[in-house]
């Protein structure tokens, strides 16, 4: 067996699960779970439509590389949510995967290169918190990963300057979550363009998580893309730059599995060449339903009127309470409690039957103290009415109630 399995750490929600065992909540209170990220809003009608009608595709093996009408698709709706000229995105430059989950894993496994390591075994840098398959991904590529810590004095903000030149000339990889997973702080163009100029000094990729990059408060201020940024910089190549995009958020459509890559079509081009080896095309019909929700806004639009109107309800409720403030963009509170952060989510849990996150499952310490310990992230992804009546729960824990 591959021995570095052995250096992977229990997935968040398995040790929530050991943290929640042994108790029973309140049987007059109906559970409700504010801790995975999956949306739990009607997924577009039309979307499904589409899918019921393109069911005979599945009679067909699908090609890796994905239909061009899909990448068409993706390519145009990069352009319309960013603000690039049209047809500044081409066919070579977008490839379609089963999520965005399996991406960011998968680009790992092919970007790191374990032989071209100096003074020691690659780094994968990743921001702290982070979304746990960043770490995964690095551990079975052979690398090491290199926390950089994201905490309320920066803006939750990764701290580039903290990273020592050292540092940088061993990292092969650089994810980003922008806007990050979990505080929903939203790296300016600015700050996207000082890590492009890293990139460049320090010859390493960088992969963009954008996958919340339509969920945010302000219609006239839409988080950028790191793409952007190398618009911003004169590179239409793109160069050592990808994003990652996906329909779960976005659309509420988690289940479909269907997102795509964009940037470098250096890089994709061998990342293609993986996957076809890898075996993850995605199916025809899940690509026919792709194309019909990347290729319309208004229900996009319609989704972040429904996460506002939750922030709007929520926030005064639990504002008196804890420090919490609404994130720039995603679906995530990531309040400080003022007290350990399992022992709140348990007492949460048992005396209340909600169920949310203890930040330091979502983080290391890196030796500065774990950047998630105290708090939780709350996931408002159940209807409105639910998430009102979580926060009402919450606020009454906290009063003793």
């Amino acid at each position: 067996m591959n021995r570095d399995l052995d250096k992977l750490l229990p997935y968040p929600f398995e040790r929530l699960a050991q943290l929640k065992a042994g108790v029973t909540p309140p049987a007059d209170l109906a559970h409700i779970a504010l801790s995975i990220g999956e949306p739990k809003h009607a997924p577009p009608a039309f979307v499904l439509e589409t899918l019921r009608d393109a069911m005979t595709g599945f009679g067909s093996y699908p090609t890796t590389v994905g239909t061009p009408e899909l990448r068409a698709a993706c390519g145009r709706w990069l352009e319309r949510r960013f603000g690039f000229t049209p047809q500044s995105i081409g066919a070579a430059q977008v490839l379609p995967v089963n999520g965005t989950r399996e991406a960011l894993f998968a680009i790992a496994q092919a970007v790191v290169d374990r032989g071209a390591a100096r003074d020691g075994a690659p780094l994968v840098a990743m921001p702290n918190p982070f979304y746990q398959i960043y770490e995964g991904a690095a551990l079975l590529a052979g690398a090491e990963p290199f926390f950089i810590d994201t905490r309320a004095e920066d803006g939750f903000l990764p701290d580039l300057d903290a990273v020592p030149a050292s540092v940088w000339d061993r990292c092969q990889l650089l994810y980003l979550c922008n806007p990050g997973n979990p505080a929903g702080a939203v790296m300016d163009l600015a700050l996207l363009q000082r890590v492009l100029t890293l990139a460049e000094r320090h010859d390493f990729v960088v992969a963009a998580d954008e996958c919340y990059a339509d969920i945010y408060p302000d219609e006239s201020a839409p988080p950028p893309s790191l793409l952007s940024a190398a618009l911003a910089l004169g590179d239409a190549a793109f160069r050592r730059c990808l994003v990652f995009h996906s329909l779960s958020k976005r659309s509420s459509l988690p289940g479909l599995r269907s997102g795509f890559v964009a940037g470098d079509a250096r890089l994709l081009e061998r990342f293609l060449l993986y996957r076809t080896y890898h075996g993850c095309s995605m199916p025809l019909p899940a690509q026919q339903a792709s194309i019909a929700a990347w290729s319309d806004d208004a229900h996009a639009r319609d989704n972040r009127a429904l996460y506002r109107e939750k922030f709007a309800r929520v926030l005064p409720i639990l504002a008196p309470h804890l420090d919490v403030q609404a994130p720039a963009g995603g679906f995530y509170l990531w309040p400080h409690t003022g007290r350990d952060d399992e022992a709140f989510v348990r007492e949460l849990y048992v005396r209340k039957n909600v169920t949310v996150v203890p930040g330091s499952y979502l983080a290391r310490d890196a030796g500065g103290g774990n950047p998630g310990a105290g708090r939780v992230r709350i996931s408002l992804v159940a209807g409105v009415d639910e998430c009102v009546e979580a926060a009402h729960r919450i606020a009454d824990l906290m009063q003793g109630r």
